[in-house]
């Protein structure tokens, strides 16, 4: 058994990596997907794609109706979603990600610091599990396939 994991959150760190080296050291079959992380291809996907938008405003609404789809069918392939919500960015589009893994009935893990427990509370009241580190993740995931 494969399972295929979303992974939701910001795109500026290598906690992705991370996570998919932990994962591949415990011997985890997973298959792992998630957004664009080539921010500027992100950012410009919609006129890359419908040509030259007349200012900014429409750029973002041609950019975001194009990865809301490419979001939308990969979460619902997924089998798992796990959210990373760290300290250094805003996080509109992970609650927006974990949100829609629980709207879909999809496995959830949170990822995040103590200290954002308060903002983070109702979500991960939702979520399956919510979790400190990536390698608190990956071992959740690890357990799945545990047979001791």
């Amino acid at each position: 058994m494969e399972l295929t994991v979303y992974l939701a959150g910001e795109i500026h760190s290598n906690w992705r990596q991370e996570l998919k080296e932990k994962a591949k050291v415990l011997g985890t079959p997973l298959n792992f997907v998630g957004p664009m992380e080539n921010h500027d291809r992100s950012d410009f996907i919609g006129e890359e794609i419908l040509g030259e938008q007349p200012n900014a405003i429409y750029r973002d609404e041609a950019a975001s109706k194009i990865n809301n789809f490419r979001t939308q069918i990969l979460i619902r392939k997924s089998d798992v979603v796990i959210a990373l919500f760290g300290e250094k960015y805003k996080q509109w589009n992970t609650a927006m990600d974990a949100s829609a893994a629980v709207a879909l009935d999809k496995p959830l893990i949170v990822i995040r610091p103590e200290n954002l427990h308060h903002p983070l509370k109702e979500l991960s009241n939702k979520a399956n599990v919510t979790v400190e580190t990536v390698d608190q993740a990956v071992k959740v995931l690890a357990y799945i396939f545990d047979e001791k």
